[in-house]
C-alpha cells in the first residue's frame, strides 16, 4: 500500500482543519466569481474577504452552471471570460436564486454543493472508529492520509490470515474513507493485505456506505451553518452504525469468501503471447489509463504470475507507484474489481485478445 501520513500526523491535520474550515449557505444571487491576476476568486455577499477556488470546486461550479468541463477548463486561461460566463448562469436574466452550501478551508473554496448535502466530517469519523480499531487485538493502521478530496484509514488485522497459494499469504483488514467535499460517501470496505509485496486490495462490493444527502440545511442570519438537535441525533445514530460496521468488517466469513475468489482467479490463466492485449482490453473495461497500462504490464511481467490474480496484483502493485494517494486507492479497488470480473466478461477479454494477437 502507498504510505501517507502517520496516524499522529493525520490526527493533527484533522484537528487543524476542524478548527479552520468554515461552511456557509448562500443564495446564488449573492455569489460571484471575480477575475484575479492569478486566475479567479469566489465572493459571497455578507462574508468577509474572498476565496481562491480549488480544483474540485471548479468542477462543481461547472457542473452546476451546465458549462461543459472541457470549455470551462479552457476558459480558465481567460479569467474575465470564465467569471462572466459563470456569473451569467448563476444570476443572469431568467436565473432563479437557489441556495448552495459553500465549504471553505484555509482561504479556499473547496466545495460548491447542494443545500441538502449532509456534512459528515472527518473529525466525527475519526472519533467514532479509532477507539474501535484500538480494541482490535494486534490490528495496526498500515496507511492513512487526508487529501484535498478524502480521508483514508487503512487497517490490517494479522489475526485473520490465509494462503492463496503456498507462500502467498494474505491478511484481512478494513478501509474507512470519507469525503467532506462531495466526492464520495462514508465507506467501510474489507481490505486484503498481501504480505509478499505489501499490496492492498479493496473489496468495494462488500462495502457499507452512507451518502451525504439529507434534508435541506438551515442557515442563520450571517450565512454560517449551525447544527440542530435533530441533526446531532441523526449523526449519533450514524456513528453507532459506523462503529458496528468497522467492528464487523474484519469478519471470518467475508474474509474466507474473498480468499476463495482470489484462489479462483489464480486458476484463470493468461497465455504469454496475449498478455499486452489482455492488459489493454481489461484496462479499458475497468478505467485504467493508457499511461497506467505500461506500469501495470511491467509489474505483471515482473511478477511472473500470468493469471487473473496476477493481473489484479499487478494493478495493486502499480498503485504504490502513482503520486496521488486518491488514485492509488482507486487502483487498489480496481485490482479487486479485475480479480472478481464475471466469467463471461473475462472470457470475452481472453477470446478477443486471442483473435487480435
Amino acid at each position: 500500500m502507498k504510505h501517507g501520513r502517520t496516524l499522529q500526523e493525520l490526527a493533527v491535520e484533522i484537528r487543524r482543519q476542524a478548527a479552520e474550515k468554515r461552511d456557509y449557505l448562500a443564495e446564488t444571487n449573492v455569489i460571484n466569481m471575480v477575475p484575479d491576476i492569478s486566475g479567479t476568486r469566489f465572493v459571497v455577499d455578507g462574508v468577509d474577504g474572498d476565496f481562491s477556488i480549488a480544483e474540485t470546486a471548479h468542477k462543481q461550479i461547472g457542473q452546476y452552471t451546465d458549462i461543459p468541463w472541457k470549455y470551462y477548463d479552457r476558459m480558465r486561461s481567460n479569467p474575465e471570460l470564465l467569471a462572466h460566463n459563470v456569473n451569467y448562469w448563476l444570476h443572469g436574466i431568467g436565473a432563479q436564486p437557489e441556495r448552495r452550501m459553500i465549504r471553505t478551508l484555509d482561504g479556499s473554496l473547496r466545495a460548491f454543493l447542494s443545500d441538502r448535502y449532509r456534512r459528515i466530517d472527518n473529525m466525527q469519523i475519526a472519533e467514532a472508529v479509532l477507539p474501535i480499531i484500538g480494541q482490535m487485538q494486534e490490528a495496526r493502521v498500515d496507511s492513512c492520509e487526508i487529501t484535498d478530496n478524502k480521508m483514508y484509514l487503512k487497517v490490517v488485522n494479522p489475526r485473520l490470515t490465509a494462503e492463496v497459494s503456498k507462500g502467498d499469504v494474505v491478511q484481512a483488514g478494513i478501509v474507512v474513507s470519507n469525503s467532506e467535499v462531495g466526492l464520495g460517501s462514508v465507506s467501510v470496505s474489507p481490505l486484503i493485505f498481501r504480505l509478499v509485496c505489501t499490496n492492498g486490495m479493496i473489496a468495494q462490493d462488500s462495502s457499507v456506505r452512507k451518502y451525504h444527502i439529507g434534508r435541506a440545511n438551515e442557515s442563520d442570519i450571517d450565512l454560517g451553518i449551525f447544527r440542530d438537535e435533530t441533526l446531532e441525533a441523526d449523526d449519533k445514530a450514524l456513528m453507532m452504525k459506523l462503529q458496528d460496521a468497522v467492528a464487523a468488517a474484519v469478519n471470518q466469513a467475508v474474509f474466507a469468501k474473498i480468499v476463495d475468489q482470489l484462489k479462483d482467479a489464480k486458476q484463470a490463466k493468461i497465455e504469454a503471447r496475449t498478455v499486452p492485449k489482455v492488459v489493454e482490453l481489461t484496462s479499458k473495461q475497468v478505467g485504467i489509463t493508457q499511461y497506467e497500462q505500461e506500469g501495470v504490464l511491467g509489474h505483471l511481467i515482473e511478477g511472473g504470475d500470468l493469471s487473473l490474480y496476477g493481473l489484479g496484483n499487478a494493478v495493486t502493485r502499480y498503485a504504490q507507484d502513482v503520486k496521488s494517494y486518491d488514485r492509488s486507492t482507486d487502483l487498489e479497488a480496481i485490482g479487486y474489481k479485475i480479480i472478481t470480473l464475471a466469467p463471461t466478461a473475462w472470457n470475452t477479454i481472453l477470446s478477443t485478445a486471442n483473435k487480435e494477437v
